[in-house]
């Protein structure tokens, strides 16, 4: 398949490191669908994509959250596109700092599970069978570094919940060893920002994009964790033909 032929479902497409993703697959050609509970950062991402690709862009609104609700989607999405070849998955938020965990609610710590685990459970499930069985197809997850390490005092429910969703990639790579589709992982163990907002130490949203479209391009790998810490490990993702 040439990518024009490839539909992208970016799960998160309207976040900042989603919306890096978004452009980068558009850029190159393909056809890319977002879904998100928020209208207003749909919008905001089709004004940020390149005008000229922007036909090639669907965004819906929706939750991929609740599995009712996420199978609808599902069936809304295959009426308008007719078809899912790749799934990139970057849900979750990028930041939490609500203070020590004594501090905290029970709610709070459901809060952070539900928006870095269950969706990224709920939504897998959902959309999985679309790639499972076709090995031109791929399912990519994007997750950080912060599951093993605590950023800085106050943060640790963020770790909490990061951590879940590393152990649910470790899960479906091995409990699904022999899979067909192209399943992979991309751990960033850095900040990521958009341009205008970049500091020491972070990554540009736009350079993270072109680093998972490249991969999600070449489907050369399977089951593998792409780690990201530096500006020049996206050179290293882009350039490695073997990724």
């Amino acid at each position: 398949m040439s990518n024009s032929e490839r539909v992208v479902l970016v799960l998160g497409g309207a976040g900042i490191v989603g919306s890096g993703i978004v452009k980068a697959l558009l850029d190159k050609g393909f056809r890319v669908a977002v879904i998100s509970r928020d209208s207003g950062r749909l919008e905001k991402l089709r004004s940020f994509v390149s005008p000229d690709t922007r036909e090639q862009l669907t965004t819906m609104v929706g939750n991929v959250g609740s599995e009712e609700e996420a199978e609808q989607a599902k069936q809304a999405l295959l009426k308008e596109v007719g078809k899912v070849t790749d799934v990139v998955s970057s849900l979750g938020f990028s930041w939490w700092q609500g203070g020590p965990p004594h501090t905290q609610s029970l709610k709070d710590l459901h809060w952070v599970i539900d928006t870095l685990l269950y969706s990224t459970f709920v939504s897998w499930k959902t959309f999985f069978p679309l790639v499972r069985d076709d090995p031109e197809r791929t399912y990519t997850f994007i997750t950080g570094g912060a599951g093993e390490k605590l950023l800085m005092p106050g943060t640790g429910f963020l770790t909490v919940g990061a951590a879940s969703a590393l152990a649910f990639c470790q899960v479906l790579r091995e409990e699904y060893p022999e899979l067909p589709c192209k399943l992979n992982q991309v751990r960033i163990d850095a900040g990521v920002a958009s341009p205008d907002r970049m500091t020491p130490g972070y990554l540009n949203h736009l350079d993270l994009g072109q680093a998972v479209a490249a991969l999600v391009e070449r489907r050369n790998a399977s089951h593998k964790v792409v780690n990201v810490t530096s500006a020049d490990d996206l050179k290293t993702v882009i350039q490695d033909k073997a990724l």
